[in-house]
């Protein structure tokens, strides 16, 4: 039987995993999952202790940086789907049903549409957006499910982004017109947009996209993020 191994990067996320585990536990099969991997960068924070009380999840340590971290746990998956997933978002009710659906009518990877647990107006559009199966509208915020052979295929992800990593290996599945949209929403934090402001926050994400565009290096991306987003 086809089976799910859920791949979550963590660096201090004490404030967010004990209800992400209790998600997953809650609105999924045991008999679709094959295991839950929390892999975490080094996290300073009660992020372990919770995890811990968790017998039926498997965490492992990484150096920090989402794409080694996801990588890593990639390495040690025993599923035939790997599903990458956030600490700050919940995916609906029955993801692994619905994943295992699209996989089913031969598609190799995908995501969910996208809702914030905000009423901004603007937040509120760019989630509705996100239905639509088009790669402008895509981000790890998503979630991001992939077949283990697809995965491999492609290299997973490419560990010299340490930021944009889920743009990056996106479009790799757009070049081989392999994503799909579940049109069921994922809920993803606003929390970053909050910090920042969402207007100011927003026009820096549009600049990286567009420095990727016209060809800014990983380093130039990230010395980027460093000045105007990091926390």
């Amino acid at each position: 039987m086809t089976k799910i191994s859920i791949i979550i990067p963590t660096l201090n996320e004490a404030n967010h995993i004990g209800r992400l585990l209790e998600h997953i536990l809650s609105n999924s099969s045991a008999d679709q999952i094959q295991e839950i991997i929390v892999v975490d960068g080094g996290s300073s924070d009660d992020t372990l202790e919770i995890v811990s009380t968790y017998d039926s999840v498997r965490v492992i340590s990484s150096e920090k940086g989402r794409a080694k971290q996801l990588n890593k746990g990639a390495q040690i998956a025993k599923g035939d789907i790997l599903y990458f997933l956030h600490a700050d978002s919940l995916p609906p009710k029955g993801f692994d049903s619905s994943i295992l659906e699209a996989i089913s009518n031969e598609a190799k990877a995908g995501c969910f549409r996208l809702k914030f647990d905000s009423q901004h107006w603007w937040l509120q559009l760019a989630g509705w957006f996100t239905q639509f199966n088009w790669k402008l509208c895509r981000g790890g915020d998503q979630s991001l499910f992939i077949t283990k052979a697809l995965f491999i295929e492609i290299g997973g992800y490419d560990e010299s982004y340490v930021i944009y990593e889920d743009n990056i290996l996106i479009e790799q599945l757009f070049k081989r017109n392999t994503h799909v949209v579940i049109k069921k929403p994922i809920l993803s934090s606003a929390r970053r947009y909050e910090y920042h402001g969402i207007w100011k926050l927003q026009y820096h994400y549009w600049c990286i996209h567009l420095k990727h565009r016209f060809g800014a290096s990983p380093h130039d991306l990230l010395s980027y993020y460093q000045r105007h987003v990091a926390c």
